[in-house]
């Protein structure tokens, strides 16, 4: 089983920015215990603030990966091509949200991302990525 988690925007910056929102761990230090907890699966992991980036992955990886976990964090709420792209290709895609975001501002309450998604977790912290890989093991 292989499978590829995709951030978007600023997701870099986790542990960092705005710890009451998103908490204090770094991506990078939360995936190697998903890698331990999940040692049957091929995890990777890609992470992009342009949006060009995260579509090009999405192509690369879209047509021979078991299952895509994406953030895409604000572009989830702009990005037409990010849908446009999750449409095209074969390989499912869960949508993850580390915040509620229904709980946020209003513009984060639309997502472009979600037609075309298997699924939608928002909302569980840094377990929303667990629970989107637990989707496809």
């Amino acid at each position: 089983m292989k499978i590829i988690i995709i951030n978007g925007p600023n997701l870099n910056l986790l542990g960092k920015r705005e710890p009451e929102v998103y908490g204090n761990e770094t991506f990078e230090s939360y995936f190697k215990k998903l890698q331990i907890q999940f040692p049957n699966a091929t995890l990777e992991y890609f992470q992009s603030n342009i949006e060009g980036e995260i579509i090009s992955k999405l192509q690369e990886t879209g047509f021979s990966y078991d299952g895509i976990v994406l953030n895409a964090g604000a572009y989830t709420h702009t990005s037409i091509g990010i849908g446009d792209a999750i449409k095209a290709i074969t390989t499912p895609v869960v949508e993850v949200h580390i915040s509620n975001t229904f709980a946020r501002e209003s513009f984060r309450h639309q997502s472009y991302i979600s037609p075309n998604a298997k699924g939608v977790i928002i909302g569980f912290g840094l377990e929303s990525y667990e629970l989107g890989v637990r989707a496809f093991v």
